[in-house]
């Protein structure tokens, strides 16, 4: 008995000197990882941000800061020169007058096109003089109507003819489409907030009639197709794009070339039609296995009705490439692109010399995502890289299209911005950016890394941020920032950013953060992007957990305790992540995540996964597994989120008390899908949760986040 007493008071005098020997973290820790957010690390950046602003003749002026100090620089690219602007008055290019936020310009800029009562309307410019173009819309059966899903506005979706003549749009028809609820949170009774909401497997979603409106004598011309659900080649929004998705005008307004996506972004329909008898022409389909795209950020295909010609965008090789289609017959004249690469944006066809302009990742050495612009015959011959300089290129092209500005970098490799011709060749080198005021700080950048998948086989790639000063003798929990797509990843921009969100900060409190671009994931292959079709729930965490495993062969990373947090998408795949691998993944951090796409948006679901009737929502979510848990995990979620409304989250909650689980949550009442001023408040809250559960210390109480939006 005495043996067993000292045993026992051994243990817990052990392991309350485990406990006291816990390190507090001080506000001066969380001010030294506040200082790696944006809003601290932009003052010591130079010569940054050149956004070149257009004159006539291609001339541009621009603006630097240096240590604080604005500068401002006229550059004449036929000249070759570059010269202060003290005194110079920056006037930019005459532009055309731009409409009212819920108006949409003509191209000549003399008329605007409005909704009311859901019909529209054309405003003179002049006099402000309105005329009804339509006379039938109703509620729930409106012309160019903004408000199917997630996506729910004011603003008319159409598409004006280059001759300021005529508009294409659509009568949207969701009279039999479900309604989404919301209610505020405030003194009183609430507010109920209703919109039109489609869900994966609703008999009844979005339909548009298309239609063509004579604006100059009002006439509507009805399409004589039958009504196409609501979906666009781009994203789960028709109007992606910032305009009508999908469409292409004849220059003289005689003809309008659009597709007809299928429900489950199955099959596209290329047709034609005549702006003034309505009359259509099926010029030809492409049928996929999975779900069709048009591009990777952009609609590809092109309408050249003066070679009666199509560009159209395609991976049937398992590639994005460009094809060139004859428009009368619809036959396929050529393959454009070809290679183990893939055409992300087709950028400027040149319909005189026959040339196209896009830009491509995957083709040179180094990082598949790195995207270079090139260009290259209709006939396929003569592909040419303008963009030699590895790293990623953004790029601005001048107005006559004779210049472009090239920025180029690496995620640990600062901008380089230089003039270049239309054909490559190199005017001049205008910045380079300097971090040396940032790094003096003690800022160093994240470390691109490259692994194998969880195949063995697939290279994957991703950024580690780790603490500035490292302690040998320790390793570190490891914090997984997930963001699984399909329709995006992780890591967003491969272009340098001396902040990425948090991630540094977090690091900076004592872990080492990871973010990993996954399998199944866009701006790869067609067969990579498919490798979880039908199985969104896959998230890319195999992938994640083999990458974490093989990177901690390389840094000093405790892989017995590993964090995961994410929002939306991310928040989805950190609940299952929890749940499905719960002895890998420890502590959790769940932002308004749409754990089970049966009560997300119709577009989203259907086009990744596929119809209700061919795949297994049900095994896909969330709550399904939530009695797994075995870590700490935080839910969140905004209760007016109108993108992943919060019953997702909810759905979550209930199975976690029904299973008797203990987990954490965080509700913002009025806030949507992103937390606006409570953004800081929930920053915090996530410092604090990964301190506390993963490295086992005790946070500041109530740190003040010091960044803009909390003040």
């Amino acid at each position: 008995m005495m043996n067993k007493y000292w045993l026992t008071v051994t243990a817990c005098t052990l392991a309350f000197t485990a406990t006291a020997q816990q390190k507090a973290l001080t506000v001066s820790d969380y001010e030294k990882a506040e200082s790696f957010m944006s809003y601290n690390t932009a003052r010591y950046i130079d010569h940054a941000n050149v956004q070149p602003n257009w004159l006539e003749d291609d001339k541009f002026w621009y603006s630097t800061k240096t240590n604080g100090t604005e500068q401002t620089f006229l550059v004449d690219p036929a000249k070759k020169t570059k010269t202060p602007a003290t005194d110079f008055k920056t006037g930019e290019m005459p532009s055309r007058r731009m409409g009212g936020r819920n108006e949409v310009l003509s191209p000549d800029g003399k008329k605007a096109i409005l909704i009311k009562d859901y019909n529209l309307f054309v405003r003179d410019v002049a006099t402000n003089k309105l005329t009804q173009l339509t006379t039938d819309g109703i509620k729930d059966y409106g012309y160019a109507t903004d408000n199917a899903g997630w996506r729910h506005s004011d603003a008319p979706i159409l598409r004006w003819s280059p001759d300021s003549k005529k508009i294409a749009t659509f009568q949207q028809d969701q009279r039999n489409s479900k309604d989404m609820y919301l209610v505020t949170t405030n003194v009183g009774a609430p507010v109920l907030k209703a919109w039109k909401y489609p869900l994966p497997g609703d008999k009844q979603i979005a339909t548009i009639r298309r239609v063509i409106i004579d604006v100059e004598n009002p006439k509507v011309i009805s399409l004589n197709i039958p009504a196409d659900p609501h979906r666009a080649t781009l994203s789960d929004d028709i109007s992606s794009s910032g305009t009508f998705d999908d469409i292409d005008w004849k220059a003289d307004g005689s003809e309008v070339a659009f597709l007809s996506t299928s429900r489950d972004h199955k099959n596209e329909k290329f047709r034609i039609a005549n702006a003034t008898t309505g009359a259509v022409r099926e010029v030809f389909e492409e049928t996929v296995k999975t779900q069709y795209e048009s591009g990777q950020g952009a609609i590809n295909w092109r309408y050249l009705p003066a070679s009666k010609e199509i560009i159209w965008y395609s991976e049937r090789d398992n590639w994005g490439h460009l094809y060139l289609y004859d428009s009368g017959n619809g036959k396929l004249k050529n393959q454009i692109t070809k290679g183990d690469f893939v055409v992300t944006r087709l950028v400027k066809v040149d319909e005189k010399a026959r040339t196209l302009y896009f830009f491509a990742n995957g083709r040179e050495k180094g990082n598949p995502y790195f995207s270079y612009l090139y260009k290259i015959g209709f006939d396929g011959k003569n592909l040419s890289l303008l963009t030699p300089e590895t790293g990623n290129h953004q790029v601005v092209f001048s107005p006559s299209f004779k210049y472009f500005v090239d920025s180029y970098s690496q995620p640990d490799v600062p901008p380089v911005t230089v003039l270049r011709s239309i054909d490559g060749k190199l005017v001049s080198t205008l910045e380079k950016t300097d971090v040396s005021r940032l790094a003096a700080t003690g800022w160093k950048a994240p470390t691109p890394v490259s692994v194998k998948a969880k195949d063995g086989k697939t290279d994957i790639y991703g950024l580690v941020f780790t603490p500035t000063k490292m302690d040998a003798s320790r390793k570190y929990p490891v914090i997984d920032y997930i963001y699984p797509g399909p329709q995006g990843g992780s890591v967003g921009s491969w272009s340098f950013a001396a902040s990425r969100g948090d991630n540094q900060a977090l690091a900076e409190l004592g872990f080492i953060v990871v973010v990993i671009e996954g399998t199944s994931n866009p701006d790869r292959s067609k067969s990579f992007h498919d490798m979880s079709y039908g199985n969104m729930a896959e998230n890319t965490l195999p992938d994640q957990i083999a990458a974490i495993r093989q990177l901690s062969a390389k840094y000093p990373i405790d892989t017995t305790k590993v964090g995961i947090w994410g929002h939306s998408g991310g928040g989805f795949a950190t609940a299952a992540a929890m749940f499905r691998y719960p002895d890998f993944f420890k502590v959790g951090i769940s932002e308004s995540g749409n754990h089970d796409n049966r009560n997300y948006e119709d577009d989203w679901g259907e086009r990744y996964n596929g119809l209700v009737e061919n795949s297994d929502y049900e095994a896909q979510a969330n709550q399904n597994y939530a009695k797994n848990l075995k870590g700490k995990l935080m839910l969140v979620h905004g209760l007016m989120d109108d993108n992943v409304p919060p019953y997702n989250t909810l759905l979550v909650v209930e199975a976690l008390e029904k299973a008797n689980k203990s987990f954490d949550l965080v509700i913002f009442p009025n806030s949507a899908h992103g937390y606006g001023t409570y953004s800081p408040y929930m920053m915090r809250r996530r410092w604090d949760y990964f301190v506390q559960n993963l490295l086992g210390a005790e946070p500041p109480k109530d740190y003040q986040m010091k960044g803009p939006l909390a003040r």
